[in-house]
């Protein structure tokens, strides 16, 4: 399982639902918190069969397991303690989907080493916060989606052009996370030399480490990456193409299939009606850089 202390941003779109609904306040503040545009809220919703849901209303609300330091995916700002970010949105979609408004939601801080014990043990209806979908982790709990395929790129000064991929990194001293996938794919494959290999704890840390010139690059998942991008884009950008592939969906109770197969319906009309797009752009998107979205794999 890759090691993450991950940062970023997206989302959200103005949901075409079939339901008539209420609609919640936009703000177009990436790390500020609050919703990136308005979200309708569907009415009288039922789904047979899901005991996930059946909880939820009983309770008359919606817990969300999420990230809150990965700026532009899931960032909760100190000052508001509001949450922002893509995968925030996403949450906030697939909420107002299920008939649960703003005052309904409830965001629960999971890292992620507690998010499979966290669904299994009810502790989240669902989980949503740059998880990677494998089988070893469907052994335990079942996915929805992916909403969004990442994979490993590089994050690197704007004013650097030395840097173009992968394949450019000889002499470059690159950084990332202590034990995690993408600095030892770097190591492996033998991409730069072993003395410009720079590993921190946090990718926070690599990104202060590349503003003041001490590293050349900082590589993780491209959604991370462009995260901290968008927060500052005049002096950051994402380059290369992504040299892995990191499909990220929503964590659900291992035996819940109508509620995975609702939520997987509410992705599909939101890539379909372009709402899927809206949300990236107002979020990640405004990394500058572009992305598609994905295909819903129904297992």
């Amino acid at each position: 399982m890759r090691v993450r202390s991950l940062a970023i941003g997206l989302l959200v779109g103005g949901l075409a639902l079939t339901a008539c609904g209420k609609e919640g306040a936009p703000s177009d503040d990436v790390t500020g918190g609050g919703p990136s545009t308005t979200q309708k809220v569907a009415e009288n919703v039922k789904i047979e069969g899901s005991p996930t849901f059946d909880r939820m209303t009983q309770d008359g609300k919606v817990v969300i397991g999420v990230k809150e330091d990965q700026p532009g995916l899931g960032y909760k700002d100190p000052t508001t303690g509001k949450y922002s970010g893509f995968d925030i949105e996403i949450a906030r979609l697939v909420a107002a989907k299920l008939g649960f408004d703003e005052d309904k939601i409830e965001f629960k801080t999971v890292q992620s080493a507690g998010r499979e014990a966290a669904i299994v043990n009810g502790d989240v209806d669902y989980y949503v916060g740059t998880y990677t979908i494998n089988d070893k982790r469907k052994e335990q709990i079942a996915f929805a989606g992916p909403y969004f395929v990442a994979g490993q790129d590089l994050l690197v000064r704007k004013d650097d052009d030395t840097i173009k991929g992968k394949d450019t990194l000889k002499g470059k001293k690159v950084c990332s996370v202590t034990g995690s996938t993408p600095i030892q794919r770097i190591r492996d494959e033998q991409l730069t030399e072993p003395g410009n290999i720079v590993e921190f704890q946090g990718y926070s840390q690599c990104v202060d480490k590349l503003l003041t010139k001490e590293v050349d690059a900082v590589t993780t998942d491209d959604a991370i990456l462009k995260g901290f991008a968008s927060q500052d884009s005049d002096n950051l950008k994402v380059v290369g193409k992504p040299f892995s592939e990191e499909p990220y969906g929503i964590g659900l109770a291992h035996d819940d299939k109508a509620l995975r197969d609702k939520v997987n319906d509410i992705l599909e009309t939101a890539i379909q009606d372009k709402t899927w797009q809206s949300i990236y752009d107002t979020t990640l998107g405004k990394s500058g850089s572009e992305a598609e979205p994905p295909e819903i794999d129904r297992y």
